[in-house]
This record gives C-alpha cells, sequence and structure tokens, in this order.
C-alpha cells in the first residue's frame, strides 16, 4: 500500500457497554487505529506484510450489527455525586454519534444539542444557586441519569506531592477530624496521574466524586480537605475538590503548551516531544548503570536472617533512629539487616499491635517472630504497620529488619517515632540494635550525559492530560502547593509562576479567578549563619503570585518538619488557604488572611528601618523575645545577624554591630528558619524576604 492512506470506518463496543467510533489509517507500513472519541488508548497496528485475511477481519467488523452507532457518553467530571458552579452557567457536554440529537433533562427542563462531525456536543444550563440532591437525564440513543448533583463552589487544586498526600498519611495526628468527618456535601474528584507529551487530550482518566464521610475521607487530600471544610463551616455552600496533581513533578508540566508563547526554548522541547522516534529512544535509554547483584545473592535471605530460631553471629551494635553511614558504615549501598530481641509483657501477648517505625530509607520489609508483616518500596511513607493477632508472645520477641539503600545515606530517620503500641500501652524501639551487611552495591553510575526522557516532567505533558479535560467546568478558583521539584532551578520559577497564573485564567477565560499558593515550609538542616538558600529563593518566586491581583501566598515557613519534605500538619496550612479564600473569593475583607508584608525601608545612621503592611492590630512577637533570623549587610553584601527592635505597629528597627552602613536586610532566608517568631496580631507569620534581590527592585 506504500504510503497512501487508507481509511476504515469501524464501530466496537467497549467492555462497560459504550460504543467506540473510529477509523483505521493506513500510513506507510502501518494500520493504526484511531477513536473518535477520547476512550481508553490504544492503537492496533498492523504491517502490510500482513495477510489479507487479517484486513477482511478488521473490515467484517463494520457489519457487526448492533456496533455501528455511538450512544452518549459522558466525561469522568460529569457524575454522580458530582459538584457544579453555583451562580454561573453550567456546561453539560460529552460525545455521541456525529449528527446524534442530545437531550439534558433537569428540573424538567431539557436542553439540546447535536454532535458534531467529530462526536462532541455541548449545551448550557442557567445558573444555579447553592444546593444540593438533584438528578439530571441526558438521552441521545441512549438514556444516561445523574444522581445527587450539588451546586456549590468548585476548587481546582493542584501540585505535587504535598497536594496529593492525603488523610491516611496524616491519621495518627489528625484521629478526631477523621473521626468527625460526616459532610456529604464536601466532595473529592481524584484524578490519577496520566501524561500526555502529544496535546490536550479530551477526558481524564477514571474516577469519581466521592463524599467526605468516614467510609472514602482516608482517601481525600489532606491540605485540600481542610481547606473545604473549613470554607463549608464558615458558609454552609457545597464544596467540590477536583485534586489534579502527581508527586515529584516540576511546575513546567502543568501549563499548556499556548501558555509558552514568550518562552521559545521550552516551545523547542514540546515540539521535540512530539516526535515518537525521538521519545521512544529517550524512555527506553537507562537511566542508570548498575553492576547490581540479583536478590538472592543477599546473604541475609540465604541464611534466613529474619527467622525467629536464627543464632546471629558476627553482628555489631548500631544506635536506632540513625544513618549507617554516620555509624561506621561507610558509603554502602545495598542491604543492611537490623535485628534486636524486646520483652512483651503477658497481656501484650497474642493480641494485634501496632508498630511505629519512623521513617526508612529507602526501602524495607519488617518482621516479628520470623513473620513478616510489611514492607515500604521507598523512603518518604511513615511506617506504620499492623502486627497481627498471634503474632506477639510473652517475654523476648524477635524484631528484625531488611534495609535497602541505592544511594545516599541509608537508615533511619531520626526525630521520628519509633514504638510499638497495644491501646495506651506503648513499648520504646529507640535504642541500640544489631546490624549486619547483608549485600554490597556497586555505586549507581550515569551511561552518559543524556538524561532520560521522564514524560510527567516534561513542558505540557500533565496540563494535557490532567488539566484540559477539565476546562469546560466552571470553577470558584484554584489553589496550588508545588515547588519542591524546582529547587534545584529556583531562579527560573520567577518566570514560570506569573505564566501558570495567567495561563490558566486565559483558559478558563477569567482574569478574575482566585489563584491561591502555598509557600513552601521549612525543611532541612538549620543554618546558624546567613547563607545562600535555593529554597528561599524558590518561596521568594513564589512571592511572583502576588504581583498580579486576586492571588494569596500561604505562608507555611512555621509548619515544615527539617527531616521531612512531606510535614503532617495539613490542617494549618488548610486554614490559612481558607482564610486567603473568604477574603479573596467571597469578598470578605475584614478577614486577615496574610502575615506582614514588607512595603518599604529606609535607612538612619547605622539602622535601617522596616515598614510592614498586614500587621492586623500590630507586628508580634509569638515567643516575646527579640525577632529572629533577621540580618543586615553593607554594599558588601556580607550579612550578619540583626538585633531587631518594634518600634511602632507596623514597623522594625535593625542594626548590626559590625554593620556600620547597612543596606541590605534579609529575613527568613534560609533553608530551615526554624522557630521562627515574626507574626502579626492575627497570628500569622511573615513571609522570608531579602531587600538584595531582583524580585523587590522589579516591583
Amino acid at each position: 500500500m506504500g504510503n497512501r492512506s487508507v481509511l476504515f470506518i469501524y464501530s466496537a463496543k467497549e467492555a462497560g457497554g459504550y460504543a467506540d467510533f473510529g477509523y483505521f489509517e493506513m500510513t506507510g507500513s502501518f494500520l493504526n487505529y484511531k477513536s473518535v472519541l477520547p476512550l481508553t488508548k490504544r492503537e492496533i497496528m498492523i504491517t502490510t506484510h500482513a495477510s489479507m485475511s487479517i484486513l477482511r477481519i478488521i473490515l467484517g467488523l463494520i457489519l457487526l450489527p448492533g456496533l455501528l452507532f455511538a450512544q452518549v457518553r459522558l466525561p469522568k467530571l460529569v457524575s454522580d455525586n458530582m459538584v457544579l458552579q453555583r451562580d454561573q452557567p453550567i456546561a453539560i457536554w460529552g460525545w455521541a454519534a456525529p449528527k446524534e440529537k442530545v437531550t439534558v433533562t433537569f428540573k424538567n427542563k431539557n436542553y439540546h444539542a447535536v454532535a458534531k462531525a467529530d462526536g462532541s456536543w455541548k449545551t448550557e444550563l442557567p445558573a444555579q444557586p447553592a444546593g444540593t440532591g438533584f438528578d439530571m437525564v441526558i438521552k441521545g440513543k441512549n438514556r444516561v441519569q445523574i444522581r445527587n448533583i450539588a451546586f456549590g463552589d468548585v476548587w481546582l487544586c493542584s501540585g505535587q506531592s504535598n497536594m496529593v498526600i492525603n488523610m491516611e498519611r496524616v491519621k495518627e495526628r489528625f484521629p478526631e477530624d477523621i473521626a468527625s468527618a460526616r459532610y456529604p456535601d464536601i466532595r473529592n474528584f481524584f484524578i490519577p496521574a496520566r501524561t500526555d507529551l502529544n496535546g490536550p487530550e479530551k477526558d481524564l482518566p477514571p474516577s469519581q466524586w466521592k463524599a467526605a464521610t468516614t467510609a472514602d475521607i482516608l482517601s481525600f487530600g489532606a491540605v485540600s480537605y481542610f481547606f473545604a471544610r473549613d470554607l463549608y463551616e464558615q458558609y454552609h455552600v457545597p464544596v467540590g475538590i477536583i485534586n489534579s496533581s502527581v508527586g515529584g513533578t516540576p511546575i513546567e508540566a502543568w501549563i499548556s503548551e499556548q501558555g509558552y508563547g514568550n518562552f521559545g526554548d521550552i516551545q523547542k522541547v514540546i515540539i521535540q516531544n512530539k516526535d515518537t522516534s525521538y521519545v521512544n529512544a529517550r524512555i527506553s535509554k537507562p537511566v542508570l548503570s548498575k553492576s547490581s547483584m540479583p536478590e538472592n545473592t543477599d546473604t541475609g535471605l540465604s541464611e534466613h536472617w529474619e527467622r525467629a530460631d536464627y543464632k546471629p553471629k558476627g553482628w555489631r551494635n548500631f544506635n536506632i533512629p540513625g544513618y549507617w553511614e554516620d555509624q561506621g558504615l561507610k558509603e554502602l549501598d545495598g542491604v543492611v539487616w537490623f535485628r534486636r530481641e524486646f520483652d512483651v509483657p503477658v497481656n501484650w501477648a497474642g493480641n494485634p499491635a501496632k508498630l511505629f517505625m519512623g521513617r526508612i530509607v529507602d526501602a524495607d520489609e519488617m518482621y516479628v517472630n520470623g513473620k513478616r508483616i510489611g514492607g515500604t518500596t521507598y523512603q518518604y511513607p511513615p511506617r506504620r504497620y499492623q502486627i497481627p493477632e498471634g503474632v506477639l508472645k510473652a517475654g523476648k520477641n524477635t524484631f528484625v529488619i531488611r534495609v535497602t539503600n541505592q544511594a545516599g545515606k541509608g537508615g533511619f530517620v531520626t526525630d521520628k517515632p519509633y514504638f510499638m503500641q497495644m491501646g495506651e500501652e506503648q513499648i520504646d524501639l529507640k535504642g541500640t540494635w544489631q546490624y549486619k551487611v547483608g549485600r554490597v552495591d556497586e555505586p549507581l553510575e550515569m551511561p552518559d550525559k543524556t538524561a532520560p526522557l521522564i514524560a510527567q516532567n516534561q513542558p505540557a505533558a500533565l496540563y494535557n492530560a490532567m488539566i484540559a479535560p477539565a476546562l469546560p467546568m466552571k470553577l470558584k478558583g484554584f489553589v496550588w502547593y508545588q515547588g519542591e521539584s524546582n529547587v534545584g532551578n529556583a531562579k527560573d520559577y520567577n518566570r514560570f509562576m506569573p505564566a501558570l497564573i495567567q495561563n490558566w485564567r486565559s483558559l478558563w477565560k477569567s482574569e478574575n479567578l482566585p489563584f491561591l499558593v502555598v509557600q513552601l515550609p521549612n525543611f532541612q538542616d538549620i543554618s546558624y549563619r546567613p547563607v545562600e538558600s535555593d529554597w528561599a529563593v524558590l518561596r521568594e518566586a513564589q512571592n511572583k503570585a502576588l504581583t498580579l491581583k486576586h492571588t494569596a501566598v500561604a505562608v507555611t515557613i512555621d509548619l515544615g518538619e527539617w527531616n521531612d519534605i512531606h510535614p503532617l500538619n495539613k490542617k494549618d496550612i488548610g486554614k490559612r488557604l481558607a482564610l486567603a479564600a473568604r477574603n479573596l473569593a467571597y469578598d470578605d475583607k475584614s478577614v486577615v488572611y496574610s502575615g506582614p508584608r514588607l512595603t518599604s525601608h529606609s535607612i538612619d545612621g547605622d539602622k535601617i528601618i522596616l515598614t510592614f503592611s498586614d500587621v492586623a492590630d500590630g507586628i508580634k512577637s509569638a515567643d516575646g523575645e527579640d525577632l529572629r533570623w533577621f540580618a543586615v549587610a553593607g554594599e558588601d553584601k556580607h550579612f550578619v545577624w540583626a538585633k531587631t527592635r518594634i518600634i511602632g505597629k507596623d514597623r522594625i528597627e535593625l542594626s548590626g554591630e559590625s554593620v556600620k552602613s547597612p543596606k541590605y536586610v534579609r529575613y527568613a532566608w534560609q533553608d530551615n528558619p526554624e522557630g521562627i517568631n515574626f507574626y502579626n496580631s492575627a497570628g500569622l507569620p511573615a513571609s522570608p524576604f531579602r531587600t538584595d534581590g531582583d524580585f523587590l527592585n522589579d516591583n
């Protein structure tokens, strides 16, 4: 057939009972099936050297009775329990056979549409007040009923892992909030991760709306749930959360191709990523080369060190928590086993118990008395295991942990909980264990300088698959919690943050949609000297949002954990976001939602005077001590810690003993300015800032 294109109209019923409608296209030596409707992607590729009998079979499918006409199909978002934006005209859309007539019936009124040549159709309902419990019927050649519809406020919540982290992950910290989750009018639609490098998709991957009740609350994103709950309790209006987030992803992946109009470098990447041969070559390239040994070379596995009756020989002492590189094992990648005996009271014997082993870098398998009770494959989740009934015995019990680490420090993260619990009783698991090396791996090495292509990190890839299909939904606003993946190129975030906001507002055709940003919290080691900080630069770039109207940045510099990129206090983050929403989205200007913001600074001899807005009733020291984490510098930009004095409701005086002619100021310019105490009277912290950077000078 050469390079000719041969089209065959084809219809095939999906497993779910819906009909697909598409065609086969012959290009070169391949026969590709292409669906007109955005069903699950698949391709049938047959070389022209295949027998004609295969083509006859394909063509014969056209004649199968009952498969010639597509049925009305709705997008995943338009489904039972959905929340639609109140007080705005509402789009209802979907797909059907070309020219098929579709009727939407709502509140005893009919709204009509006719499917276009590509099968798409859309109609519009008039604005509706807040309310719940509505049904809708859509008819074409088939009939679809949607039940329990609510009209309220719909928020698109997006970002990376800290927006993904669900209530299950924080259940030990907020047990009462989970037990009291009885909010059927707060509903969550979580979008599973999917990418597309070629362009916007028409529908989202399978998901469903779920209500905030005890049955489903653990699946809700924690930040978005606490945010929605605060708003619901304030206004008693249904809240819909569309959570479109993927862990470990950069901001570039969430901006549309059109949003990169002024980014020539990124436009080239997007075009290149549409080249299938280029992408396949990059994806198939190995990420890392490693002369790794197979699992059975782990001596611990072959000798069964996990068994309770194993007789340990040659084991050494190790203090948990801690990293093995800090306790005598230099640059070891591989498998290390840990072992200890614990005495268990008689009343614990045979009963189930909970085991908390902090966080482990990277992967672990946990054994109690020879029985495997669980394992985790990567470093970030907290280790929470259930010891089943019948495993524990009175007296001595053997605990064994097999830890695998492939790079960096391996072991047990400090400042985390390590204990066993039954009821109100606990047994502390910290202290001296024994360890033995089971396997030593060769260090990981990059095979060459060409990095592999990871689709979820590519420009527009997540927008195409996880944002674009939601464009017909009307929204109340956006919530954005992302930035950790961009810390390595923090300065570029200055371009991306405004670009994302402008892009999404343009796509939703509303330049006033509120956009709420979560600023990155304090994280990593504390430095007690003024230093440079990429985390601080990223936070400064997030403040670029404030250069656009109807935006807010929730400062969380006091809510982080030095040793965990996923801090557990999502409740206060949600609360601060809700304060911003009340002021910006609900126009309650009496609500204070920001901490102190620097408005000006002046030099008075050997002192610098700072003036702030958003102080409520005044600047406060949270602990009554002098304000911490302020630094001053002269023309040489050599920063030293400053002596601070609050000299009025909205002013602070700074001086540095060794700086006689101060010119610049920095505040909380650290990865982790632990223990900040600079707040306003409303209890909201000031954002980190500097006066020697381009950000303030440009604005």
